[in-house]
């Protein structure tokens, strides 16, 4: 798969191809085509659950990996409506936004793909290295509530001999 963005060059579409593939394995559905309107992301929307790609218009491949942790750990009776309007309106979207952050983290670990291709400099206010820094140096925030939910070992898990993070217990919340 080819992916042109809108400067008109081919951009990640190995990585992309990767992380498409591992969706579809852990049961997260994506779709491309065209999207009309505003998006909050370039080229990217989520609907009734599932990820949208316009590949016309999508400037960050990444995006999608970190749109898929949005899904990914929201409740899974709230999943399959899930839209990405409704994700700003949750009741606990900065608690939520922080395990889509460790989630997607754990992710590139996990696919071995560069945490640089989520965290990009042009997302997260700018702070798209900030994040990969700190994660790297083991100073991991949204990790607690991945461990509340049962998604990442929690320290006592760990003593019992359960991988710690960014090794995940599971990767879609129950």
């Amino acid at each position: 798969m080819n992916l042109v963005n809108e400067t008109g060059t081919t951009a990640y579409s190995a990585e992309l191809d990767v992380c498409i593939q591992f969706l579809t394995s852990i049961g997260i559905k994506t779709t491309f085509r065209e999207i009309y309107g505003d998006c909050f992301l370039p080229g990217l929307s989520i609907e009734q659950g599932m990820i949208v790609i316009d590949k016309t218009a999508l400037k960050y491949p990444g995006d999608v990996l970190h749109e898929a942790g949005h899904l990914a750990v929201v409740p899974a009776s709230e999943r399959d409506c899930l839209d990405g309007p409704g994700i700003e309106k949750r009741e606990n979207r900065e608690a939520e936004e922080m395990m889509a952050i460790a989630w997607s983290y754990a992710a590139c670990i996990y696919l071995d793909i560069d945490p640089y291709f989520v965290f990009h400099d042009e997302g997260y206010k700018g702070g798209g290295s900030y994040i990969v820094d700190n994660f790297r140096e083991k100073r991991y925030f949204g990790l607690p509530m991945l461990q509340w939910t049962g998604m990442a070992a929690s320290d006592q898990m760990q003593q019992e001999g359960v991988a710690p993070y960014p090794h995940m217990i599971k990767w879609l919340r129950d």
